[in-house]
């Protein structure tokens, strides 16, 4: 007999871990039942649009029966098999060639499960890459405040953000952090500099402060996803590509949010005409019908693994690499943006979005930055004070409320609390629909906006 939603409730408190699990956040869980296309329905039969595309992945919308028939028709031949080396699939070799051909700036491909898989994965490769070269002293990774990079221990130790360290301290060591190019909060850019020149500047100074030969690979998400939906300056990913060319820095591009047409691009690098020397992706590869994620690499990569003796082989595995069923759904998905032209709409619908936000809240007295312009990637941020950026105190508990007005009037999407006084973030409203939104949608997305801040600040 099917349980009661009240049932559900008290099973789900009972004996299941959530990511970010604390009972505080759980003791009226939500439980959705079915989507389609940009909205979702929950077990009453209450309708959202969804904000933030599930976990900024379901890109192509939700209900799409062609990926369900795409998995269970591979199911039907071979649900799985190893992909270890010496063992291949047709999905997982058709699929690797496929995105070197989108991407096109790339060479060869490895699969994992997930974004924080893929960053493990591209940690241990700039390791790998620099020892072949004989040079094993490089394994350091620098990244930035703000980034976003998984939690599993080594990721989280690449993430930037400490609420996510605390409990789990002492991080691995060998991972710098500097500030990243945060145009609103940037400290420290020199007279005559741009945001992005001292931010990429803060890059250089810690390279050389560090050594060049300590340093493997620099990381960083294209436009920053969890830490804030941080656009950077357009001169900042040029100056960084020269950077780690100039000290012998791998460039990881951390794409998981970024890439698969969120950006109005296959991958948003190339907004920048930057080349990263590794690529981590996920979430929107699949649209998150089933977990895959991975990296790309260089033929300089690629040569470098392929050159090393049978000993000193690039020993890294997982037992779900290269999955049929996950790829399968993956070159399925690919068609579907394609066919559909999502990029194209991701850019229209995200033009429309940060448009009517500026509209919207452009003069309002407690919105500090409005952020977005590429793609359907988009947030606002908010303040006490627009004179001095003075954030609103943590007990105001300024971005739950709004969340949970939004979700009063409909919309589901993702908050992030104030972090701090300035120059901490202040409390931020994320937005990345699925590609798909209509501009009826984006249209009303703004307008609960405007009703969920006027009912928490007043005006």
């Amino acid at each position: 007999m099917a349980l009661t939603a009240a049932e559900l409730i008290k099973a789900d408190q009972e004996h299941l871990i959530h990511p970010l699990h604390h009972p505080v956040d759980n003791a009226e869980p939500m439980i959705y039942v079915r989507g389609r296309g940009a909205t979702i329905e929950d077990i009453g039969g209450r309708q959202y649009i969804d904000g933030l595309s599930g976990l900024w992945n379901v890109n192509v919308g939700h209900g799409r029966a062609e990926l369900a028939d795409a998995a269970a028709a591979q199911m039907k031949d071979l649900a799985y098999f190893s992909g270890y080396v010496g063992s291949s699939s047709i999905p997982a070799i058709t699929l690797a060639s496929r995105l070197v051909e989108l991407a096109g700036d790339v060479h060869a491909v490895f699969f994992a499960s997930g974004g924080a898989e893929a960053n493990e994965s591209a940690f241990k490769t700039a390791r790998f890459y620099w020892k072949a070269l004989g040079k094993p002293g490089k394994v350091k990774i620098i990244a930035r405040q703000q980034g976003y990079h998984g939690v599993t221990l080594q990721a989280m130790s690449a993430t930037g953000m400490a609420a996510y360290w605390k409990m789990f301290e002492p991080r691995v060591p060998g991972f710098v952090h500097i500030q990243t190019c945060y145009p609103y909060r940037f400290q420290g850019a020199r007279p005559g500099e741009t945001v992005g020149q001292a931010a990429a500047r803060e890059l250089e100074e810690a390279i050389l402060r560090e050594g060049p030969d300590t340093v493997a690979a620099f990381i960083a998400e294209p436009i920053h996803g969890g830490g804030g939906v941080i656009y950077p300056t357009d001169d900042y990913f040029p100056l960084v590509r020269q950077i780690c060319t100039k000290h012998e820095v791998l460039f990881i591009a951390d794409e998981v949010i970024t890439g698969f047409c969120r950006t109005g691009r296959w991958f948003a690098t190339g907004h920048w005409n930057v080349r990263p020397d590794i690529r981590a992706f996920a979430k929107g590869v699949t649209s998150g019908y089933l977990p895959l994620g991975g990296i790309m690499v260089t033929r300089a990569i690629k040569d470098a693994m392929d050159s090393v003796k049978p000993e000193d082989r690039w020993m890294h595995a997982y037992t779900y690499s290269g999955h049929p069923t996950c790829c399968a759904v993956a070159l399925a998905n690919i068609d579907i943006m394609e066919r559909e032209r999502l990029g194209e709409n991701a850019a229209k619908m995200g033009a429309r979005l940060h448009d009517g936000l500026r509209a919207a809240f452009g003069d309002h007295p407690h919105v500090g930055d409005i952020r977005g312009g590429k793609g359907l990637l988009a947030a606002l941020e908010l303040v006490e004070d627009r004179a001095t950026k003075k954030n609103f105190p943590a007990d105001r508990k300024v971005a739950p409320r709004l969340q949970a007005e939004m979700m009063k009037r409909g919309m589901v999407t993702r908050t992030r609390a104030v972090g701090g006084p300035h120059p901490a973030p202040g409390d931020t409203v994320y937005y990345a629909p699925p590609l798909v939104v209509t501009a009826a949608e984006v249209d009303r997305i703004v307008e609960i906006t405007r009703e969920a801040v006027r009912a928490v600040l007043g005006a």
